[in-house]
Protein backbone atom coordinates (compact mmCIF):
# COMPACT_ATOMS: atom_id res chain seq x y z
CA UNK A 1 0.00 0.00 0.00
CA UNK A 2 2.82 2.19 0.90
CA UNK A 3 4.03 2.16 -2.68
CA UNK A 4 1.26 2.86 -4.57
CA UNK A 5 1.30 5.88 -2.22
CA UNK A 6 4.62 6.51 -3.30
CA UNK A 7 4.24 6.35 -7.14
CA UNK A 8 0.72 7.83 -7.17
CA UNK A 9 2.58 10.90 -5.68
CA UNK A 10 5.62 10.94 -7.58
CA UNK A 11 2.94 10.40 -10.99
CA UNK A 12 1.22 13.69 -9.90
CA UNK A 13 4.44 15.83 -8.70
CA UNK A 14 5.74 14.75 -12.58
CA UNK A 15 2.42 15.94 -13.61
CA UNK A 16 2.79 19.11 -12.20
CA UNK A 17 6.41 19.80 -13.23
CA UNK A 18 5.89 18.28 -16.75
CA UNK A 19 2.45 20.96 -17.37
CA UNK A 20 4.93 23.89 -15.74
CA UNK A 21 7.60 22.78 -17.93
CA UNK A 22 5.03 22.43 -21.58
CA UNK A 23 3.70 25.97 -20.73
CA UNK A 24 6.92 27.73 -20.79
CA UNK A 25 7.91 25.45 -24.27
CA UNK A 26 4.49 26.58 -25.54
CA UNK A 27 5.17 30.68 -24.73
CA UNK A 28 9.10 29.94 -25.83
CA UNK A 29 10.56 31.08 -22.84
CA UNK A 30 13.47 29.65 -20.72
CA UNK A 31 12.04 26.26 -19.30
CA UNK A 32 13.19 27.53 -15.37
CA UNK A 33 10.87 30.90 -15.48
CA UNK A 34 7.38 31.31 -13.96
CA UNK A 35 4.68 29.60 -16.11
CA UNK A 36 2.24 32.07 -14.41
CA UNK A 37 3.92 35.37 -14.69
CA UNK A 38 1.85 38.03 -16.71
CA UNK A 39 3.30 39.39 -19.89
CA UNK A 40 1.97 42.69 -20.33
CA UNK A 41 0.94 44.06 -23.49
CA UNK A 42 3.83 46.42 -23.70
CA UNK A 43 6.23 43.72 -23.55
CA UNK A 44 4.30 41.65 -26.03
CA UNK A 45 4.56 45.17 -28.47
CA UNK A 46 7.72 45.68 -28.36
CA UNK A 47 8.77 41.49 -28.72
CA UNK A 48 6.10 42.04 -31.97
CA UNK A 49 7.92 44.79 -32.90
CA UNK A 50 11.23 43.39 -32.88
CA UNK A 51 10.46 40.95 -34.67
CA UNK A 52 9.08 42.47 -37.36
CA UNK A 53 11.91 44.97 -37.98
CA UNK A 54 13.97 41.49 -38.22
CA UNK A 55 12.02 40.48 -41.14
CA UNK A 56 11.84 43.37 -42.40
CA UNK A 57 15.22 43.50 -42.53
CA UNK A 58 16.24 40.17 -43.73
CA UNK A 59 14.09 40.79 -46.92
CA UNK A 60 15.89 44.01 -47.33
CA UNK A 61 18.78 42.02 -47.19
CA UNK A 62 17.87 39.46 -50.04
CA UNK A 63 16.64 41.96 -52.04
CA UNK A 64 19.56 44.25 -52.19
CA UNK A 65 21.65 41.29 -52.70
CA UNK A 66 18.95 40.29 -55.79
CA UNK A 67 19.57 43.32 -57.35
CA UNK A 68 23.28 43.13 -56.77
CA UNK A 69 23.10 39.86 -58.60
CA UNK A 70 21.70 41.43 -61.75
Amino acid sequence: MKQLKTILVSLLVGLLIGMALGVNIGREKPLLSNPFAKESLVDRAKQLGNETLEKGGKALEKTGQALQGK
